[in-house]
């Protein structure tokens, strides 16, 4: 996409943030309103191409073993995580768990 009224990531998500508020606000015509809708669709569809970009460039950086694990104070983990298959041998299932399976509800989000 080569609109040339979006100059960068930022200021493509700061106009569509905008234009959200003002539509949820309902106090323009609805010329106006498909107006300000079809602005915002081409700012995400910006800002998607944008964060893909940025992921395949990371993706190639994770390939070529340039990244590095993020410190324990972003992950909040304490200690590197470890492989529960070594910790038991080999051993899977219940009966060589130490710990309960993982359930849905295990999940942080």
């Amino acid at each position: 996409m080569n609109d040339p009224t979006i100059k960068d990531f930022e200021s493509a998500l700061a106009e569509l943030e905008t234009i959200v508020k003002t539509l949820e606000e309902g106090q323009l015509t609805l010329e106006k309103s498909l107006e300000r809708f079809e602005r915002g669709i081409a700012l995400s569809r910006y800002c998607h191409e944008r964060l893909a970009d940025a992921e395949r460039r990371v993706q190639i950086l994770n390939e070529r073993g340039e990244a590095h694990p993020a410190p324990a104070a972003i992950t909040g983990t304490a200690e590197p995580l470890s492989d529960p298959e070594k910790e038991n041998g080999g051993a899977s299932g219940p009966a060589g768990s130490t710990s309960p399976p993982r359930t849905e509800d295990d999940v942080p989000f």
